[in-house]
């Protein structure tokens, strides 16, 4: 990386540093003094301009702490508020840069206000904590708060626990209210109540005794006292049975036939004689209460239907007896009666209020409701609440320890990706390293959704495996995106298996679920037009198998078929060969031999230095489209797409160049100095035949080539015109021709 000293004005302006990365141009925090001056930097030259909360590689707690409007998501003003913040209780924002754990306590700017108040509470909690002479507080000892207010019995929370007050009867309401409301957690970590707690009570003590106010002045809704409640209760329990016998006994009253068939038949029994009965069976319980016969009163002792027996009784003894005295039937006319006296306690019932206070019965709630409980705890809530400002600087002391340690780090995955591109930390979003398919790859995120993310994702240019992470042991589930930026795809597909690693050094095992394909390597690019070709090759030649296979199973058919019916069937026919086929083959033939023949002796024909060219141009031909191709996606791979998907909102459009790509995907490769056996004893036997066809043909175009250029007819020639040994060979002597000659050999032609 390069660095760019520019400046942003004239006069005394801060100056800042760039480096450039991914393509663009990033600021580079180098030092407390640009810190302080980040609200002064463009806003278009940060690379992100927000994130979310969870999700990444950094403590939560610091994030909740800097989304100050609990959103979920930390904004640039976000940012510039807890940068600000931070360097103005500090008295050198150069400590920033070490991202320490601990804050020294003579670090804090007690100059101020605030960095004053910020200090004392410092050391308070150290006293909290037992280490009233430490003079550095870390991020440990802001966290456990538990043990800071462990001693403390007002803490500025605006809640008190029980243990707040040793008065007895305050106790004891304190008690009743969190039974009765639930209770909040104190800054101590014990059950406690708040103002709202309290007054949520009340509210519910005074609305239970209210109710119970008219019960009390108005006698009618209570007729039986105290034992009304059950009374009805047991009105309730028979009210559907008794409805249905006095109906029964008047539709019999309206017609004498219906007795019978109300009553049941006979043959019901007999079905239920058949099988192992219970007095709670659903056949006994749908018969009727009693038997039915018109105008008849319902006996609730005698002759009732067993199942129903016990309420009856209850009906009886509980509502029947202290109403209408001591008699064991009623009439319908009873009945009603019965029902009408109770339907105001009914209505009564059914507007009760405060029902969570009812646990403590009524005269304990009048007694809390009349006692001075209710004032002692208001004494106790708001003492608790004067000790705020001075508690809410101790939760600001947990905010400036968090931010020392992790504001930096932060800033240089927020304001700039310096982690990212600077390979030496990996960067936040980054959750672990995949191992798959003889490759690790280091950009991997964590996903929600995949199929949503990778909407989005897919934008990138780069080839993304989203993978299901499980941890067996544990139940853990994840879902993870990994990008591979170096080697091929040939073995990445989905179902495949691996190993991820999160930042926390666990092991995962990942399955791929889904691929957004796009070139990884140039070298992959290279290679892909002759890996088709192979493919298609091998497609042909298991269809051709397939058919040949499919053509010999029918044959055999035809043929057995054929044997059985010999002495039906008529002789086959002499299948005549197709002169015209063998001809067109031979014609196929002798074009593709003498295309490659009239190539081969073209080549030759070349410069000996041109015929490299040849080659080098030919397999540009052939692989040259694909490469281009591959080179002009693999100059727009973009980590924006991917993290925008996952709730960031990018500024740049942060390259994914071919170098740095090689270096987030690394390759399997032998470590330097290994020793290497090539001898495989299981290596597939190797035929000779291919050799002798690769051979043949070669030849074959040898001879061919020397045959075009006349090598062959001239050496043939002249061997076959050499003497024989011993022999000495007569030469004619060329006859010249003189015009005299020619006068003589033209003279008998002009005489004819």
């Amino acid at each position: 990386m390069t660095s760019t000293l520019i400046k942003t004005g004239n006069g005394n302006r801060h100056v800042w540093n760039f480096f450039r990365a991914g393509g663009f141009d990033q600021v580079n925090l180098q030092s407390g003094a640009d810190i302080q001056n980040l609200e002064k930097l463009d806003q278009k030259l940060w690379v992100a301009l927000s994130c979310p909360t969870r999700g990444l590689e950094f403590d939560t707690r610091t994030l909740d702490l800097v989304d100050t409007d609990k959103d979920g998501r930390v904004r640039a003003p976000e940012i510039l508020a807890a940068t600000k913040w931070a360097c103005a209780n500090l008295k050198n924002a150069d400590i920033l840069l070490k991202s320490s754990p601990s804050l020294p306590l003579d670090a804090i700017n007690d100059a101020l206000p605030e960095g004053k108040q910020l200090l004392t509470s410092a050391k308070q909690i150290l006293v909290n904590l037992g280490k009233p002479d430490a003079t550095e507080i870390s991020v440990e000892d802001t966290t456990d708060t538990t043990r800071i207010f462990a001693q403390t019995k007002f803490n500025g929370d605006g809640i008190i626990p029980a243990d707040s007050t040793t008065d007895a009867a305050i106790v004891s309401v304190i008690t009743d209210i969190i039974a009765c409301s639930g209770s909040e957690p104190d800054r101590s970590g014990k059950p406690g109540i708040s103002q709202a707690r309290l007054e949520l009570f009340l509210a519910e003590a005074r609305a239970y005794s209210d109710w119970w106010k008219k019960a009390e002045t108005d006698p009618t809704l209570r007729p039986l006292g105290e034992a009304t409640g059950s009374a009805l209760a047991a009105i309730k329990a028979a009210r559907t049975k008794v409805d249905d016998y006095f109906a029964r006994c008047r539709l019999a009253a309206f017609d004498p036939r219906a007795q019978a068939p109300l009553n049941r038949d006979e043959k019901e029994y007999q079905t239920l004689a058949t099988r192992d009965l219970t007095l709670g069976s659903a056949e006994i319980l749908a018969l009727p209460a009693a038997r039915v016969e018109s105008g008849k009163p319902l006996d609730l002792l005698v002759g009732v239907n067993p199942a129903w027996a016990g309420v009856l009784a209850r009906l009886q003894a509980e509502v029947v007896a202290p109403v209408l005295g001591n008699q064991t039937t009623i009439t319908e006319a009873d009945w009603n009666l019965l029902a009408a006296k109770f339907i105001p306690f009914e209505t009564w019932q059914a507007a009760k209020a405060g029902v969570s206070v009812e646990k403590l019965g009524l005269g304990r709630v009048r007694e809390i409701l009349a006692g001075p409980g209710q004032a002692a705890i208001l004494a106790l809530l708001a003492k608790d609440k004067a000790l705020e400002a001075e508690s809410n600087s101790i939760v600001a002391v947990d905010k400036l320890v968090r931010l020392n340690r992790d504001l930096y780090r932060l800033l240089v995955n927020f304001v700039s990706f310096y982690d990212f591109y600077g390979r030496k930390t990996k960067a936040i979003f980054q959750a672990g390293k995949l191992y798959l398919d003889q490759r690790s790859c280091d950009l991997c995120l964590t996903v929600e959704d995949a199929g949503k993310h990778a909407a989005m994702a897919g934008l990138a240019g780069t080839y993304l495996a989203y993978c299901d992470c499980v941890r067996k042991s544990t139940g853990e589930k994840m879902q993870i995106l990994a990008a591979f930026t170096d080697g091929d795809s040939d073995n990445l597909m989905p179902g495949r298996n691996g190993v991820f690693y999160d930042r926390k050094g666990r092991d995962w095992d990942a399955t791929i679920t889904r691929i957004v394909d796009n070139p990884i390597s140039i070298r992959q690019a290279f290679w892909a037009p002759y890996k088709k070709l192979v493919r298609m090759i091998e497609e042909q030649i298991a269809k051709r198998a397939a058919a040949a296979d499919a053509e010999s199973t029918t044959k055999l058919q035809t043929a057995a078929a054929t044997t059985a019916n010999l002495d039906k069937s008529k002789p086959a026919e002499v299948k005549k060969i197709d002169v015209g086929a063998v001809a067109a083959l031979g014609v196929a033939f002798g074009a593709i031999g003498t295309a490659l023949s009239a190539l081969a002796t073209g080549i030759i024909k070349l410069p000996t230095w041109q015929i490299p060219l040849v080659f080098v141009a030919l397999t540009l031909l052939i692989s040259g489209p694909s490469m281009l191709i591959a080179w002009l996606k693999l100059r727009k791979r973009n980590l924006g797409p991917i993290l925008d998907a996952n709730g960031w909102a990018i500024n740049a459009k942060a390259r994914i160049n071919v170098p740095f790509g090689s270096s987030l995907t690394e390759v399997a490769k032998l470590p330097p100095g290994a020793q290497r056996d090539i001898t495989d004893a299981f290596a597939d036997k190797k035929s000779p035949w291919p050799s002798v066809v690769v051979l043949v043909v070669l030849l074959w175009l040898t001879y061919t080539v020397l045959n075009n250029m006349g090598f062959i007819n001239e050496w043939t020639n002249g061997r076959l015109g050499d003497p024989l040994p011993g022999v000495v060979r007569q030469v004619k002597s060329p006859v010249v021709k003189t015009p005299a000659n020619l006068e003589s050999t033209n003279a008998p032609a002009a005489a004819k």
